[in-house]
């Protein structure tokens, strides 16, 4: 039998750092990845036939647990039509409507990946105004453009620096990197640079630093900001979309009001590579063909992607995601509660379904990515290998969210249970 280490040992041969997504190399928790063969419901299983409750749920898209009898059926079918066609198909438009139905959208694009749905959202948002300059905070991820790959400059409302090899600072030089929850450099930047933001971009509830929850009107206000100086809103929903709640975490303000753009992925591919930019009639039509903002994908709104991502929503049932909402309650409360019994600092981070941990923030909480940095990470490697050892597959980095589906029922549950005081041991022996 294959190990996982000789798995492992072979990727690193022919893949950089053995993996084609970085946080999948345990960089930060240490030891051998487990490679991953087979899924069923709320389980995986790897190369050395170990079974383990899932919590990452392919980083977000298995809202129904793996290997969905629906999902699979229509993958089936449509693979028996045909892989690809280069051309469009009825898929597209269904899976459009579907997701027009939920969310307050006139238009939808289908993309393959969230990156290509966020670099879309940015181009459409300096397309529309003829504006440069985009504002993000600090911690919110939105993929590997290279506009958005860009770290803090030295002070508020200035130009953001590189963050990775290989990007131009003439490109981040157009990206404004802001502290997440800070109403008052939104407003700085906006005095700052008049006439010249073309737009802003957040995570609805940022969910790639930790969970970080959005301060109770902070969304609300960049809608208006943006709207009193003529700049495209975007809400990255790509990680939150259709899995925080049903409409994502938009659906947690009861919001009266929408982004010009949200991008969507993950859920909407029911895990095949499909995401989306979708919004308002006036900014979406600026793509061309109708307009002059060019994007292309030669294997965008794949039929078999299509028919995943439809199964997926049409059977994601207000019934689905109340036993969502209540399982992730359950693991939270667990989850503390095995932490508490060992004396533990933390906070339990939520939106949604969606939580993270954080360690050593049990006074004050987290509301941006300063606060995420400053926790005591070190505490979650040991953490994270004691679940591993009890069967449990956790995200292997502290900033990451946890994922639960509809398919984690009493027996998953209880295994979680049985894990957890050992790591909650762990996590208290943890030194720095």
């Amino acid at each position: 039998m294959t190990t996982n280490q000789q798995a492992y040992d072979a990727a690193r041969a022919i893949i950089p750092g053995g993996v084609n997504s970085p946080v999948r190399g345990f960089g930060s928790v240490g030891g051998t990845p487990a490679a991953m063969v087979k899924a069923a419901g709320p389980y995986l299983t790897d190369l050395e036939d170990n079974t383990y409750v899932d919590l990452v749920g392919s980083w977000g898209p298995m809202l129904l647990g793996h290997n969905h009898p629906a999902v699979v059926d229509a993958v089936h079918k449509a693979v028996d039509a045909g892989l690809s066609f280069g051309t469009s198909t009825p898929g597209e438009s269904q899976l459009a409507e579907l997701i027009a139905d939920i969310m307050p959208v006139e238009r939808v694009r289908f993309v393959s990946t969230g990156t290509e749905a966020t670099m879309t959202a940015i181009r459409l948002a300096r397309g529309a105004t003829g504006r440069n300059l985009i504002i993000k905070f600090a911690g919110c991820y939105h993929g590997h453009s290279d506009g958005l790959l860009a770290a803090a400059g030295s002070g508020l409302a200035t130009h953001a620096l590189p963050d990775s090899a290989g990007v131009p600072e003439a490109i981040t030089s157009q990206t404004l990197v802001l502290p997440y929850n800070d109403e008052e450099a939104v407003k700085q930047a906006f005095e700052a640079y008049p006439d010249q933001i073309a737009g802003i971009i957040t995570e609805s509830a940022p969910a790639n630093m930790g969970v970080v929850p959005p301060k109770p009107g902070f969304n609300r206000f960049l809608r208006e900001i943006t709207t009193a100086n003529d700049a495209v809103f975007i809400m990255d929903e790509v990680l939150t979309g259709f899995r925080a709640t049903k409409t994502g975490g938009w659906g947690l303000e009861h919001a009266d009001w929408a982004p010009d753009l949200f991008t969507f992925g993950k859920v909407i591919g029911g895990g095949l590579p499909v995401a989306s930019v979708a919004g308002t009639a006036a900014v979406m039509d600026q793509l061309a063909p109708l307009g002059p903002v060019y994007q292309a994908g030669t294997l965008s709104g794949n039929p078999i992607a299509m028919a995943a991502g439809y199964a997926t929503l049409t059977n994601a049932t207000d019934d689905a995601y109340a036993t969502i909402a209540q399982r992730s309650t359950q693991l939270q409360s667990m989850v503390a509660d095995a932490l508490k019994a060992e004396g533990v600092n933390h906070s339990i981070q939520s939106a949604g379904s969606l939580f993270s941990i954080a360690f050593g923030t049990a006074d004050h909480g987290v509301t941006n990515y300063e606060d995420t940095q400053a926790q005591e990470a070190f505490r979650y490697g040991l953490f994270f290998h004691a679940m591993l050892d009890g069967g449990v597959y956790l995200a292997p980095s502290v900033f990451e969210a946890w994922f639960i589906s509809a398919a984690h029922d009493d027996a998953a549950m209880n295994k979680i249970a049985d894990a957890l005081p050992a790591a909650a041991k762990a996590a208290a022996a943890a030194t720095a």
